[in-house]
């Protein structure tokens, strides 16, 4: 596209939108639309921002140079294809689509045209993870063997009835939610392996009851909830590196968003809320081990993402990081993790 100056619109100017939007302030970019059906959400955007907003897309697509799109999962596909072919560069929110078949065709979509097109898998460009990335590519790790993964909230569903416990809106729970965050940093820290084979258990456990407790007000609510608060899972790659996933919206423990690596040389812990910790064993002057925690910058990773948007659409060139393809690999291996818990069974996830 070679914009100098990115025109971007938003489609969903909920919370996770005004999050986008808020960021877009400080970036070279400049906001100048909003999509909502919602009337007093176009309301706030447009007193807030002092941007247009639509209900139309017609008229938004030709208004913009780049569309985020943050809408629930379902409508990730309508309005991602419908920006791609209306020759906007694309932005869209995890997890790709609500289901596998719709993920298939935003990445057909994506394929198909020159337009720029990533997917918000912001946890990629924590400084925590660019440094522990930067320490596999430079062999300190060895052959990783095997990786923990954990996101785990002590209570934390995102509210009985709203669209997040919709599984028709969602595409399912706690796993497409919160859990494509670790397994896609995961795959991106591996290199995105092909994968044998997937094993995985959903449960059920805390967002139906009646006394369900929400000491941090998540997000309330006292409608169904047709979807899965907490999944346990196990990948075998064909190289027969292995991944243990645990995620949850609620349980009885602490809260943690955090990978562990073990590796044949060295290991590492990265905690996404708090330190990046790096393990090694060495004989030199006398055997020993060494625990070093890595200082980073702090910044926002959907800030860097932004960046890395909207600097592809400056330069014309396509990310390598976060693409349609390596999203539909993670949607894929949800897809998978579903079905071996609904089989009963290990899956192939081709």
């Amino acid at each position: 596209m070679g914009e100098t100056t990115p025109r971007v619109g938003l489609v969903g100017l909920g919370g996770i939108g005004k999050y986008h939007a808020d960021l877009i302030g400080d970036t070279d970019a400049k906001l100048v639309a909003g999509l909502d059906s919602d009337s007093s959400a176009r309301q706030r955007f447009e007193s807030e921002y002092g941007a247009e907003t639509y209900t139309e897309t017609a008229p938004f697509y030709d208004a913009v140079d780049a569309v985020i799109v943050t809408t629930p999962n379902a409508y990730h596909e309508e309005y991602a294809v419908g920006a791609l072919e209306a020759g906007c560069a694309v932005l869209v929110e995890k997890p790709l689509a609500h289901t596998l078949e719709s993920a298939e065709r935003i990445a057909a979509a994506a394929e198909s045209t020159d337009e720029i097109c990533m997917v918000g898998f912001h946890n990629r460009f924590d400084p925590r993870s660019e440094a522990l990335a930067a320490y596999r590519d430079d062999g300190f790790f060895g052959e990783i063997t095997h990786v923990d993964a954990t996101y785990v909230r002590r209570r934390g569903i995102p509210g009985q009835g709203t669209w997040f416990t919709d599984a028709e809106v969602a595409g399912g729970g706690a796993m497409i939610d919160i859990g494509v965050h670790v397994l896609d940093l995961v795959l991106w820290l591996l290199g995105f392996p092909p994968v044998a084979e997937v094993s995985g258990v959903t449960r059920s456990t805390f967002g139906s009851r009646e006394e369900y407790v929400d000491v941090r007000g998540w997000g309330g609510g006292d409608g169904t909830v047709s979807v899965e608060d907490s999944v346990t899972a196990q990948l075998r790659t064909a190289g027969d590196a292995t991944v243990s996933l645990d995620v949850a919206w609620a349980s009885n423990r602490t809260d943690e968003k955090a990978v562990r690596i073990r590796g044949t040389d060295g290991g590492a812990r990265l905690d996404l809320d708090g330190e990046l910790t790096l393990y090694e064993s060495t004989s030199r002057g006398v055997d020993h081990h060494r625990t070093t925690t890595v200082e980073t910058p702090e910044y926002d990773g959907h800030a860097a993402e932004q960046r890395a948007f909207f600097e592809a659409i400056v330069d014309g060139v396509p990310p390598e990081r976060n693409t349609p393809e390596q999203a539909l690999t993670v949607q894929r291996l949800v897809e998978s993790i579903y079905r071996s818990s609904a089989d009963g069974r290990a899956v192939s996830p081709d």
